[in-house]
C-alpha cells in the first residue's frame, strides 16, 4: 500500500511540475485550468490515501495488540480453571489438546498413550469442569472469554457456596 501512494506521489509531483511549466509557457486556458483542477485533485488524493494508509497501520498495530491481550486473557483463564477442577498434569495436558480441538486419537499420538487412556482422562477432565463433552468443554471457556462478567458471576457464587 505504501509504495502505491509513493507512486502517486510521484505521479502527483510529475503533473504539478507539468503544469508548472505550462503556466509559464502558455497562457491561462482551459487545458491549463483542467490540468491545474486535475494535479490538484491527486494532491489531495494522494494526501488523503496517506493518511489512510497511517490509519490502518494503527489500527493493526492497535488489533496485534488486543489478539496478544486476548491470548493472555485465554491463558490465564485456563491456568485458573485448571487449578480449581485440580486437574492433574497429565488431564490439564489432555485438557488443553481438547481444548485446540484434539480428538481422541490426535491426543493419544501427540502425548504417546493409549487413547483408552486419554478417553479415562478426559472423562475425569469433564467430570471436574461439570461438562459432558469436549464441545462443551470449548463453550465453557469461550463463554467466559466472551462475556467476562460471567467469569465474575461464577467466581462470585463459588464464594458464597
Amino acid at each position: 500500500m505504501t509504495i502505491v501512494v509513493a507512486l502517486q506521489a510521484l505521479a502527483t509531483l510529475f503533473f504539478l511540475v507539468d503544469f508548472a511549466g505550462d503556466m509559464v509557457g502558455e497562457s491561462f486556458g482551459r487545458h491549463v485550468m483542467i490540468e491545474g483542477a486535475a494535479a490538484i485533485a491527486l494532491l489531495a488524493a494522494v494526501v488523503l490515501g496517506a493518511l489512510h494508509v497511517r490509519s490502518l497501520v494503527v489500527a493493526a498495530r492497535q488489533d496485534e495488540i488486543a489478539v496478544a491481550i486476548a491470548r493472555g486473557a485465554a491463558a490465564e483463564l485456563i491456568q485458573l480453571r485448571f487449578a480449581q477442577w485440580k486437574l492433574t498434569k497429565a488431564e490439564a495436558d489432555v485438557a488443553l489438546f481438547a481444548l485446540k480441538g484434539c480428538d481422541v486419537h490426535d491426543i493419544a499420538q501427540l502425548r504417546g498413550a493409549a487413547a483408552g487412556t486419554v478417553r479415562a482422562q478426559l472423562t475425569r477432565v469433564y467430570a471436574k469442569a461439570g461438562v459432558g463433552s469436549q464441545s462443551s468443554l470449548i463453550a465453557l471457556f469461550l463463554e467466559e472469554l466472551i462475556d467476562p462478567a460471567m467469569l465474575r458471576s461464577d467466581a462470585d457464587q463459588k464464594t458464597v457456596t
